[in-house]
């Protein structure tokens, strides 16, 4: 089905290999997206043929180029390039078999209905949620350029290409991206944009009439256009245009057909996401000139293809790679192993500052001094807020550590603007590149971030969510900047480890805690007013926060109530405590910063912290109750917020609320001794 401008007679054949192993793997799952498959074929095999750094036989080399997938339902366009270019796990064993593929979508495959990175070797992120793919390459792109700054050229010197649809440009997360990539002028990131023009719901003209090339440049990117997919020769011209780019990025519109060689959905809704089916998918292998009954069918000649191609070419660079790096000096491979396998320095905590009992301290303070006290001995930790440095208390010391931007890309500061979900997402996008990413907002916007907070969790990635004003304790910006339900529902992210500390001490630990963890992300939940550093001398230390929940104080007999609380809520404990020991009430005082770690202990351990036969609990913490029964019980009391804050000084609120020690020490007394 050659056209003008087209392919060669193999580079077809591998084309339409492609297209007939997508179409057979979603005709035999019954669900999938076949239409972009069938028009992005022929680039897409042109890209990685021609275009691609990349070793299939050594797909984690860390300079290779970067191919992102962020139209994820087309996930079988993707994994047919992994299958057919060879593309090998660590033991050699094929990355995506045909089994693989003849699996697509079915339970306990590598192939499944949206590409996952921490799943299947070769996908480099998850995506499918759309605007994610674009908005994460920002941050790969990113680590890039950090890389090349910091390593020199002749180690880092990679390329960031993402396959983008209708949608991902519809989302809203895509102007976040558009906006700060040409800002930081990533002359690394090249968008290839399939314009189809088919939504599910029917044309996009229902729904979409911007004129995308004048929104890109508005941002800053090159921008040029490709009137056919089929026209590989235009596209290798757009790719040339790309690579030749010094200071802007770059997006190559590609006007394509979706299901492009079927006869009856061509450039319909239809074909967008759902299997042809036999009869179409016969029409459709007869207008490739594929043989009509062959299902799953791999021409002998495909993989030598790519194996003459993309394999001899990666190879080559990946091997004089190899040697430069041997070459380089010794300081440099060792930092480069440490990112590689998400290590640490020795010696990069011995600064982490502790904090003088009966002082105050706001634990975002706290946390900024810890911060800082770790980033010069981390040079590849990146942090960045969403335009809320000083507030959010999480900027690097510009002399000290620099700002990543234009001219300057060893920083280790990112000023990243009002752009949440951006931030999250390119925070993904460096820690996929090798960099430990902190980005901070207030805890309340962390609403705005989910998509790509989730994608974090499930890619196991060691992002630092740095989420300040957690509480009423924000006082007069009122009910529309205080958080209620963001605790309990970042707490039902699986693999999202949220801390919320007492007080400085712990904050510390908390960052430490955060730091160590390298296969997931991390919340820091953190106060904005002022909070009573505790005297470790009295209690437990601070480092009993690395298990989630400790024993912060117990009384001189048997304890008889249990006072549990997190953050700000856990000196009202401590004080409640001490006024019920003057009544003659025993009570235990548990600081519980982190569940997730908690749960992760065995239970002998959780049940020294809480004896199963202490049913008498008093739970403190400024946000939904949501959860807690699990540690206070069915007949425990809970001191918690049922309903939105409001707008006043934070004491009042304190009061109004019912967040007093007279009112812990109420809840106790009636638990002990009934009402």
């Amino acid at each position: 089905m050659n056209e003008p401008g087209g392919p060669s007679d193999t580079e077809q054949l591998a084309a339409d290999t492609v297209r007939t192993l997508s179409i057979d793997a979603i005709d035999r799952a019954n669900s999938g997206h076949p239409g972009a498959v069938m028009a992005l074929a022929p680039l897409t095999v042109r890209l990685w043929q021609d275009y691609l750094r990349y070793d299939p036989t050594d797909p984690g080399w860390p300079d290779r180029d970067r191919f992102v997938l962020s139209a994820g339902h087309a996930s079988m366009l993707l994994y047919s390039m992994i299958h057919l270019t060879g593309v090998t796990k660590a033991d050699g064993s094929p990355a995506i078999s045909l089994e693989d593929i003849k699996n697509f979508r079915q339970l306990g495959s590598p192939t499944p209905g949206h590409p996952e990175s921490h799943l299947t070797v070769g996908v480099e992120t998850t995506t499918g949620p759309l605007g994610q793919g674009v908005a994460t390459s920002v941050g790969m792109a990113m680590a890039g350029l950090w890389k090349k700054a910091t390593f020199g050229q002749d180690l880092f010197d990679y390329d960031v290409y993402v396959i983008c649809s209708d949608g991902d440009l519809m989302e809203g997360v895509s102007q976040e991206a558009i906006s700060l990539a040409g800002h930081q002028q990533l002359s690394n990131l090249c968008w290839i944009y399939d314009s189809n023009r088919i939504s599910i719901d029917g044309s996009t003209d229902l729904t979409f009439s911007d004129d995308v090339g004048e929104r890109f440049r508005a941002s800053g990117w090159a921008v040029s256009v490709v009137e056919d997919a089929n026209d590989v020769e235009a596209f290798s011209s757009a790719v040339e245009g790309f690579k030749a780019e010094a200071d802007r990025p770059s997006l190559i519109i590609v006007h394509s057909k979706i299901g492009f060689g079927s006869p009856n959905k061509v450039d319909t809704a239809g074909v967008h996401g759902s299997p042809l089916g036999e009869e179409e998918t016969r029409l459709t292998k007869e207008a490739y000139g594929w043989p009509e009954d062959a299902h799953f069918l791999v021409p002998d000649e495909v993989p030598e293809f790519f194996r003459d191609g993309i394999g001899k070419r990666g190879a080559e660079l990946r091997t004089a790679w190899q040697a430069r790096l041997e070459q380089a000096p010794a300081e440099q491979r060792e930092m480069l192993a440490m990112m590689l396998e998400r290590s640490l320095p020795e010696g990069w905590d011995s600064e982490l500052p502790s904090f003088e009992a009966g002082s105050e301290t706001a634990t975002r303070k706290a946390a900024q001094k810890a911060l800082r006290s770790v980033a010069p001995n981390v040079p590849w930790l990146m942090s960045g807020s969403a335009d809320l440095t000083g507030s959010a208390s999480s900027g690097l010391d510009p002399e000290v550590s620099g700002t990543f931007e234009p001219g300057e890309r060893t920083g280790q500061g990112l000023h990243l603007g009002v752009r949440e979900h951006e931030s999250a997402a390119l925070s993904n996008g460096l820690a996929l590149g090798d960099m430990r990413p902190v980005w901070s907002t207030y805890l309340i916007f962390s609403d705005y971030a989910r998509p790509a907070i989730r994608l974090s969790a499930l890619m196991e990635l060691p992002v630092i969510h740095w989420l300040t004003h957690d509480s009423i304790g924000l006082g007069e910006d009122g009910p529309t900047h205080q958080p209620v339900e963001q605790l309990p529902s970042l707490r039902a992210v699986p693999g999202l480890d949220v801390v919320r500390p007492a007080d400085g001490d712990e904050t510390s630990e908390a960052l430490k805690y955060a730091l160590l963890r390298n296969d997931g992300p991390t919340a820091l939940v953190l106060t904005r007013q002022d909070v009573p550093n505790l005297d470790r001398s009295v209690l437990a230390s601070a480092e009993g926060l690395m298990r989630g929940g400790y024993v912060l104080s117990d009384p001189d007999g048997a304890p008889e109530v249990i006072l549990i609380a997190s953050g700000s809520e856990v000196h009202l404990a401590v004080e409640a405590a001490e006024v019920l020991a003057g009544e003659g009430i025993g009570a235990r005082v548990v600081s519980l910063p982190c569940w997730e770690a908690f749960d992760r202990q065995d239970a002998d351990y959780r049940d020294s912290v809480l004896p199963p036969g202490i049913t008498a609990r008093v739970g403190i913490e400024q946000a939904s109750p949501l959860g807690w029964d699990r540690f206070v019980g069915t007949d425990g009391a809970m001191i918690a917020m049922h309903g939105f804050g409001a707008s006043a000084p934070f004491r009042d609120l304190r009061t109004h609320f019912g967040f007093t020690v007279e009112a812990v020490v109420e809840a106790a007394r009636k638990q002990v001794r009934g009402s």
